[in-house]
């Protein structure tokens, strides 16, 4: 990793719950968990239009593709119908429309999901913490430097938008949905890229792998871990969210899903290279462009994949979203639903995650 900024600032691990691997079909005793309605996944045939977004932060899902882990999980009888996306607000739109059973995506867009759709989604399963940084022009030393300034992030009241949005106002800067002390300016990651190599912004706050493409590529250097504004570090970055009427329809396909995630989390912790390989190669078939290894080896030390949601930090999400306007209440009850996360986890012998 060298003395590269980001990359000092980051610790080079990677967590999981302890889990065993998983092996190329759901197991046994797996199933014999399952709940007990709906029908099985082998009684009878059942589509599963699956979502995630071709991001480093998605990296369980693309394991659980390019390994087939998710296809083995759920048997022969449920076909796995894949989406990819580039935003949270493209996956809860699709959601919204019944287009979509399941994804993966962010807080901030999860979160929308349950208020838009009056609580008929739910969190099944964390998948990601962590990477997140504000990335600016060397410059810039402080808050107080940004004054003025230009400063990008995925989309008006996304995850990170909401964070940047949070930090700016503890730092006594007026920021407002059209801009304040600071111009926030919401854009596609890729856009951002090109435009802070330009110059015609000042930073950004991003995730991975886009927040080290701005130091390496962009010349630019690390002002904020997001990690460093969280308690022990810890955030939310990535979940699973399902539909309430496919979650009570088809309860053992969703569990099968998490514990194909379970094992792509497993093998990102046993065997990363391979891993790291596959995400590679995901990225790759859905956006026509591989990322360079280096890529890929700083995300995946900046990031935890872990099946915990940490639901007091997505709680902390919807409180900053709601000062902000983004949202009208971040009452958040029933939105997480670790009942099969956990059914998952104690066939496997491992201690349940609470909320």
């Amino acid at each position: 990793m060298g003395s590269h900024p980001l990359r000092r600032r980051a610790a080079a691990v990677i967590s999981v719950v302890a889990l065993a691997m998983v092996g190329a079909a759901c197991s046994s005793s797996s199933k014999s968990n399952a709940v007990n309605a709906g029908t099985t996944a082998k009684a009878k045939a059942v589509t599963l239009r699956l979502g995630y977004f071709p991001n480093v932060t998605h990296a369980p899902a693309m394991v659980g593709v390019e390994s087939g882990r998710f296809k083995s999980a759920l048997g022969p009888n449920v076909k796995l119908d894949l989406k990819t996306f580039n935003s949270g607000s493209e996956a809860v739109t699709a959601i919204i429309a019944g287009a979509l059973d399941a994804s993966f995506v962010g807080p901030n867009p999860a979160i929308n999901a349950f208020q838009k759709t009056k609580g008929e989604v739910r969190i099944v399963s964390g998948t990601a913490s962590g990477g997140a940084y504000l990335v600016v022009k060397k410059s810039i030393n402080s808050a107080a430097d940004l004054k003025g300034k230009k400063v990008a992030t995925p989309q008006l009241g996304n995850t990170q938008d909401v964070a940047l949005r949070t930090w700016l106002n503890t730092q006594g800067l007026h920021e407002t949905k059209d801009g304040g002390d600071v111009t926030v300016v919401p854009q596609e990651n890729s856009v951002t890229l090109t435009s802070f190599e330009q110059g015609s912004i000042d930073g950004a706050w991003v995730p991975e792998p886009w927040a080290t493409r701005l130091v390496d590529e962009g010349g630019g250097k690390v002002l904020i871990d997001e990690a460093t504004l969280w308690p022990q570090g810890k955030y939310v970055t990535t979940v699973l969210l399902v539909t309430k009427s496919f979650l009570d329809a088809h309860p053992d396909v969703v569990q099968s899903l998490i514990d194909g995630l379970a094992g792509s989390i497993e093998e990102i912790t046993s065997d990363p290279a391979q891993a790291k390989s596959e995400v590679n190669k995901n990225i790759e078939s859905v956006t026509g462009k591989s990322l360079k290894p280096n890529l890929i080896d700083a995300s995946f030390a900046h990031i935890t994949f872990t099946l915990d949601p940490l639901e007091s930090t997505l709680q902390t999400s919807a409180d900053h979203a709601k000062a902000l306007g983004f949202l009208d209440s971040s009452d958040l009850k029933g939105l997480v639903d670790l009942t099969l996360l956990n059914k998952v986890l104690a066939a496997k012998g491992a201690p349940p995650i609470s909320g």
